[in-house]
């Protein structure tokens, strides 16, 4: 049993997000409540080529602990001499095989949801890994719920992954053709869930504390993780955990309070320098800005200003923009 589900713990994950859950980001989540990390995904190839570039995507601090890294290829032995690297580089507390994104240029390298039409694959995949590093750590999977709404075959695949070696498996209720469009299907993650004796985290569309309590009490679930919701709003952890314990919602976050977390994810980013020059660090957080200001007064005009932003000073001054409107509205 991994510890974060003892004693009856109801864990919530951050969905591991390519491009958006760094390390910076992540260090935000935990701090407002998310239990359990994943690392953006890793490929194998790159962690067995040393590319330093790959190797950046597995830094985590010890305060995000519990972290694992994610992983993703298609032939088992090198995804298992690649987990023994990170491992022996930065000991996670687990690994974490991506069976689960959709993005092309993983797909068509055989990775990720591919591997849910190729179930001897997928078998072997699972298996190398947690044969290279599973008494040192535990591994864990990630799936969707199949390749298309004429394929759903994750209760299959989660039985072949308990049977491989697995320690939990997070499953998003969406198949490979859905992308990220139409609803979850929390039936089928459930039916997962009672289908074999491991974890199932259960993940998509879960925004808010009532999303997260009708998943626990409905579903057989022993967790749930959170993605999309938290990039515009990564508050949604506290307020769900309050919800979970209290059975009422915390008062919306003030605009004041997001800005201040916007400008911070800002000044880290650009200290970490990971992304290298201040300008360049903040062309690669446009996308993240804008997602952070969904909902705000003015978003559509906000969006477009934060289209060209280049360095913080810029971003300040749209934060002291978008509070004096607010306080002129409130005014009027």
């Amino acid at each position: 049993m991994l510890p974060w589900f003892s004693n009856d713990k109801f864990p919530l994950y951050l969905a591991p997000m390519a491009g958006v859950t760094d390390v910076i980001f992540r260090r935000i989540c935990k701090e407002l409540g998310a239990d359990v990390m994943v690392t953006e995904f890793v490929s194998a190839e790159g962690i067995m080529q040393a590319d330093d570039r790959t190797r950046k995507y597995t830094e985590f601090t010890d305060e995000q602990r519990p972290v694992g890294v994610q992983l993703f290829g298609a032939d088992g032995a090198r995804m298992g001499e690649a987990a023994k690297k990170i491992v022996d580089w930065k000991r996670p507390d687990f690994i974490d095989i991506n069976f689960g994104c959709p993005v092309n240029k993983v797909v068509s390298r055989n990775g990720g949801s591919s591997l849910l039409r190729d179930c001897p694959v997928l078998e072997s995949v699972a298996a190398g890994v947690a044969k290279a590093v599973g008494d040192i750590v535990p591994v864990t999977a990630k799936i969707r719920i199949g390749w298309d709404e004429n394929s759903v075959n994750a209760v299959e695949v989660g039985k072949i992954l308990e049977g491989s070696g697995m320690q939990a498996i997070a499953v998003h209720g969406r198949t490979r053709a859905q992308g990220y469009g139409g609803e979850a299907n929390w039936n089928v993650i459930d039916a997962v869930a009672r289908a074999v004796s491991v974890p199932v985290i259960g993940n998509g569309d879960i925004s808010t504390g009532a999303d997260l309590v009708k998943r626990k009490t409905e579903t057989a679930v022993s967790g749930v993780m959170i993605g999309r919701a938290a990039m515009q709003n990564p508050w949604v952890f506290r307020e769900a955990k309050h919800y979970l314990e209290t059975g009422t919602t915390l008062p919306p976050v003030p605009l004041a309070e997001r800005w201040e977390l916007v400008l911070r994810h800002c000044r880290l980013a650009v200290a970490s320098d990971r992304y290298g020059s201040e300008k360049q660090t903040l062309t690669a957080m446009r996308s993240r800005l804008m997602s952070y200001c969904k909902g705000f007064p003015g978003a559509k005009e906000l969006r477009q200003r934060l289209c060209h932003v280049g360095s913080v000073a810029e971003v300040e001054d749209l934060a002291g923009f978008s509070l004096g409107q607010a306080e002129i509205a409130e005014l009027c």
